[in-house]
């Protein structure tokens, strides 16, 4: 069975990146994109979420992933994980140093079946553990122990159970442009696995939606370009706070609480006036915007938005039929797509009203078939 963890081999990765980005050049040639921007990943370490089982044998423990096969409930392997160079190095460095500390401690050892890491840039690092019992005061006591001896944040996981020792969030700082934003990230939530590639994304989208020069004389392009921005599926607020100085006002609708919460953290975090994030459906959002006197588009104020953007990082499945119909209303669009197959879909609609101004891929996966792509729409 052909392997289906990623294999970090960094001489091979400048052709791996070249070959990948002919195939996103290939399937959008039907709709004559400008000249693809490329935007490489780090060639190793560049994961700062991972997650492993703990296997135990005999007085031996040691992490594991599985090889999945065509049928993923029948062929399994089990891969030992000594070391994983796809995640950060803090992760590496702490891998063994985790084990060896449990290795002789019955009461973190026992029934520990998986180890889950969420790292940041800034340095600080996240460890859930997750059992198959449930944990009580005497776990509590040892794994705060455990905590302060690894200089790491610990949350202990079980059925219908959740140990926060310290918090459940990293706070991840990323440069973009002249300025270092703040986020943050929460642990069993989404968050973009690749750091460095996150931040070449937000620096190109921040780029295409900046506001236009206009010629001497003419009405200003940049006053009619500060108009309003709406993101969709806006997670923590990712893209929408990186573009805030392009524009007057910006509103990020999701639907996850978690994902609201930490966005709205982010904005006070980052001191951003202009930016709200509210937990709302596209479909309400969509609804809002055609009746004034809808219960959303009272409840957000949306009369008081100028919308002349939005944006859009849908999910693998990428946009369905209504969505795309509304996206299709703005002057601009940015689309963030980690499925290439759906953006092209969703194109076929698209290119009917708008023309492809910008064309990115962004390896967010190396040494995988995974391509994240960005394309930025302008109506015809």
């Amino acid at each position: 069975m052909a392997s289906t963890l990623p294999q970090v081999t960094p001489e091979l990765y400048p052709q791996l990146l070249d070959a990948k980005a002919q195939r996103l050049k290939a399937l959008f040639q039907a709709f004559n994109p400008p000249e693809l921007e490329v935007f490489a990943s780090p060639p190793s370490h560049y994961r700062m979420r991972t997650e492993f089982r703990v296997w135990h044998e005999g007085e031996d423990l040691f992490y594991i992933m599985f090889e999945v096969g065509e049928d993923p409930k029948k062929d399994r392997r089990q891969v030992r994980m000594d070391n994983y160079p796809v995640a950060s190095e803090a992760i590496n460095d702490l891998m063994p140093k985790l084990l060896d500390a449990i290795r002789d401690r019955p009461l973190l050892r026992r029934k520990l079946f998986q180890v889950e890491f969420l790292g940041s840039l800034s340095g600080e690092m996240l460890i859930s553990m997750i059992y198959h019992r449930k944990l009580d005061e005497e776990w509590e006591v040892a794994a705060r122990q455990l905590q302060d001896e690894l200089g790491v944040m610990l949350i202990g996981r079980a059925r219908k159970q959740k140990i926060v020792l310290e918090r459940d969030y990293v706070l991840e700082k990323l440069q973009v442009g002249e300025r270092q934003l703040t986020y943050k990230q929460v642990e069993g939530s989404f968050t973009q696995p690749n750091a460095r590639v996150c931040e070449q994304m937000l620096a190109w989208a921040r780029d295409v939606s900046a506001p236009l020069e206009a010629p001497v004389g003419a009405q200003s392009l940049r006053d009619q370009h500060l108009r309003d921005l709406v993101e969709l599926y806006c997670g923590n607020g990712n893209f929408t706070l990186a573009l805030a100085e392009n524009f007057r006002k910006l509103l990020g609708t999701e639907i996850s609480r978690t994902s609201v919460a930490a966005g709205q953290y982010n904005i006070e975090a980052n001191g951003i006036d202009n930016v709200r994030i509210e937990r709302m459906s596209a479909e309400d959002f969509s609804a809002g915007l055609q009746d004034p006197e809808s219960k959303a588009a009272v409840k957000f104020n949306l009369a008081e938005y100028d919308f002349s953007t939005v944006l859009v990082d849908p999910p693998r499945a990428g946009l369905d039929a209504a969505t795309l119909e509304q996206v299709s209303r703005y002057e601009r669009i940015i689309y963030i797509s980690c499925n290439p197959e759906t953006l092209a879909e969703n194109l076929e609609t698209l290119s009917k009203t708008h023309s492809i101004q910008r064309f990115a891929f962004f390896d967010q996966f190396p040494y995988t078939d995974h391509a994240e792509a960005g394309v930025y729409l302008v109506k015809r």
